[in-house]
C-alpha cells in the first residue's frame, strides 16, 4: 500500500458505483471532472483516498438493468437532510488510463455497471479532454467512518479534503484477493487490446 496523504482526501462517486467496487464487481471508475472543478478538468489529486458516496445524481437509466436494483438499495434511508455520510471504502489508484475515442471505451462495456449511453456521454463531455478510466485497488474499512456533512463537502467537485485524522491501515481489508485483483486488471488490459 502507498502512503496516505498528510490530510486525508476523498473522491466523490455514485453510491451504486462504490457498492460495485466494494463487492468486487468492477475495479474501474470513469472521470471527466465535476462541474465546478477548480482546474476546469479532472486531475489526480491523490493516489490513495477514501470513496465518498453521493446519491442525488444517480439515475436508473444510466445503470445497466442488472445493477438497477442496487441503486434502489443505496437510496433506502437516504435523505437530502442527512447530517452524516457513511464511508466504508478506501482506494489506491493502480493505473489511470486515458481514453480518447469511442472504440476504446466500447471495449470496456462489460466491465462496469454504467450503460453504453452514459459512458459515451462522459466521453463526449468536454470533448478535447480525455476520459480517465481509473483502475482502483479497493479496501473495506473494517470500522466504517461516519463523517458529519460539512459545507465544504457539498457541490459538484471530484475531490474533497476530509476533516478527519490519519488513516489507520490496520482498519483496511482488500475487497479482492491479490490474485483476483490481478486477474481483473488483466481483464481490462485484454479488453483494451481486443483479445
Amino acid at each position: 500500500m502507498t502512503e496516505a496523504h498528510s490530510q486525508p482526501v476523498a473522491l466523490k462517486e455514485w453510491a451504486v458505483a462504490i457498492d460495485a467496487l466494494f463487492e468486487g464487481k468492477q475495479i474501474l471508475i470513469m472521470r471527466k471532472g465535476g462541474i465546478r472543478e477548480e482546474t476546469r478538468d479532472f486531475q489526480i489529486e491523490s493516489e490513495s483516498f477514501y470513496l465518498y458516496p453521493t446519491y442525488e445524481h444517480q439515475k436508473k437509466q444510466w445503470i445497466k438493468p442488472e445493477s438497477q436494483d442496487q441503486l434502489d438499495v443505496t437510496l433506502e434511508g437516504w435523505s437530502l437532510q442527512d447530517t452524516e455520510v457513511p464511508i466504508r471504502c478506501y482506494a489506491e489508484l493502480v493505473e489511470d488510463i486515458l481514453i480518447q475515442d469511442q472504440e476504446q471505451l466500447d471495449k470496456l462495456g462489460g466491465l462496469h455497471i454504467w450503460t453504453d449511453t452514459f459512458a459515451e456521454e462522459r466521453l463526449k463531455w468536454k470533448k478535447s479532454k480525455p476520459l480517465h478510466v481509473m483502475l482502483l485497488r479497493v479496501y473495506e474499512l473494517l470500522e466504517p467512518l461516519h463523517l458529519p456533512i460539512i459545507p465544504s463537502y457539498i457541490g459538484c467537485k471530484s475531490w474533497i479534503p476530509l476533516d478527519y485524522g490519519a488513516l489507520n491501515k490496520a482498519n483496511l481489508r482488500p475487497v479482492l484477493t491479490d490474485e483476483a485483483f490481478e486477474e481483473a486488471v488483466n481483464e481490462v488490459k485484454r479488453a483494451l487490446k481486443g483479445s
